[in-house]
């Protein structure tokens, strides 16, 4: 039998996994969050929920994919089946699909980033009618060569394992990442005005902790920040050495992941009132707002390209778990090569996506099914397959092979915690539309 691949070590799995977690939500979602409730009186519910909850569902995430050395598909059917209990093929499928649909419609939305991003390079997009040409290219089949270049270079990848491919692209890309962020950081908080946007994100308006929906919006981003699904976490964690602490692990994901959320709302905020622009979120932010501040800024063609390249680290980083999950299913469970999985898995996303590529409506729609419903109930299924089908008393012992500070038994109602608040996620997720 052909050993299992895995990570050469901490680093280089914490920086795998650091670039699934840093994604877009990061950047066009966090600091719009952090200002809207509460300035720095949001970080008191957002930590505890990201360092309480959201460590404790990569562990567990993490700690199911060393345990059973596959990913959601395999792992859940088997453990069900040793367990000798019922719907195990019918779940397993869930976390797996939901990953691969994330897959779907985030490889578009890279396609978006790499236009972006030569369109910075040639300075088309400082000649375009910034406000309109979005609205003219997202949506139509202009999009479909991009969202094509997205795959065929995260395929390329993923195609080369583990080791070669994933650990040494994100070993490259995440220091890149910070590298970027904190010379833009530089340039935005230097503007002139931007102590407004300074004073949006850090000035404490503590009513704002005795609103619901302030704990119900840090919950959300937490959750997703962390890039629970009950897949991709686990796809990585299966690729992980036994001597290996996943407690340790799991916080600095946590903590790095938010340091870098914190460093996107200083790059963005500041710039957009320093231009007296009104913050937003979401694809306008990226692909409206930030293009006319760097039409406007000083050198703003160099920061431009410099911020564009940066939202391609991120976006590839995660795209590549996204790919590699749902290719590990293909691999574990029904034996097929690396080459024929990763390619069919890429073909399926590109041609399911060719929709949403034609229509915003459409890519909207399906995001937010998956968002709400599959990642969240993925997660759930992942979870309870480990702590209780599984065992808490073996889960625990897997999950502290390796770790320098063994966890005690008090991680079992952190892990009812946690499930009940993915659970949470789900509810609120339907009730208000979506909390990620």
């Amino acid at each position: 039998m052909k050993t299992r691949e895995t990570f050469s070590g901490k680093l280089g799995f914490v920086l795998a996994c650091l670039g699934s977690a840093i994604g877009l939500g990061n950047i066009w979602m966090f600091p719009w969050r952090l200002g809207q409730f509460g300035g720095a009186a949001f970080l008191i519910p957002y930590f505890i929920c990201v360092f309480i909850l959201g460590t404790t569902g990569l562990i567990i995430e993490f700690s199911f994919g060393r345990s059973r050395r596959c990913g959601s598909l395999k792992g859940i059917q088997d453990t069900f089946e040793e367990k000798n209990k019922p719907f195990g093929k019918i779940l397993s499928v869930i976390p797996t699909l939901a990953v691969a649909c994330t897959l779907i419609f985030y490889s578009v939305v890279v396609g978006w980033i790499f236009k972006y991003f030569f369109m910075s390079l040639n300075g088309y997009i400082y000649k375009e009618n910034i406000g309109n040409y979005f609205d003219t290219f997202a949506g139509t089949s202009s999009s479909i060569p991009w969202h094509l270049l997205a795959l065929i270079i995260t395929v390329a990848i993923v195609l080369l394992g583990i080791t070669k491919g994933i650990e040494k692209a994100n070993k490259i890309l995440m220091p890149g990442l910070f590298i970027v962020f904190i010379i833009l950081i530089i340039r935005s908080v230097t503007l002139k005005g931007a102590v407004a946007g300074l004073e949006y994100l850090l000035v404490p308006h503590w009513e704002f902790l005795f609103k619901p929906m302030t704990w119900i919006m840090a919950l959300g981003q937490a959750f997703f920040t962390v890039s629970l699904n009950g897949a991709g976490m686990v796809v990585y964690g299966s690729y992980l050495k036994d001597k290996e602490d996943i407690p340790s692990a799991a916080l600095n994901v946590a903590i790095f992941d938010t340091i870098s959320a914190l460093l996107a709302a200083f790059i963005i905020m500041p710039a957009v009132f320093s231009f007296g622009l009104d913050p937003t979120s979401g694809p306008s932010l990226l692909f409206i707002t930030m293009p006319h501040i760097f039409n406007s800024m000083p050198l703003g063609y160099l920061f431009g390209i410099l911020f564009f390249l940066s939202i391609i680290f991120a976006g590839v980083s995660s795209a590549m778990n996204m790919l590699e999950a749902p290719s590990e299913a293909l691999i574990s469970k029904f034996k097929f090569k690396r080459v024929f999985a990763v390619l069919l898995i890429a073909t399926i996303a590109f041609l399911v996506g060719l929709p949403l590529d034609l229509s915003m409506e459409k890519f909207g729609k399906w995001a937010d099914f998956v968002t709400i419903y599959l990642a969240p109930i993925g997660s759930i299924i992942a979870s309870i397959t480990f702590i209780w089908v599984y065992g808490f008393d073996n889960a625990l012992k897997d999950i502290n092979k390796g770790s320098k500070k063994p966890i005690g038994n008090w991680f079992k109602p952190m892990s009812i915690i946690f499930i009940v608040s993915a659970t949470l996620v789900l509810i609120l997720g339907i009730i208000y539309n979506g909390i990620g």
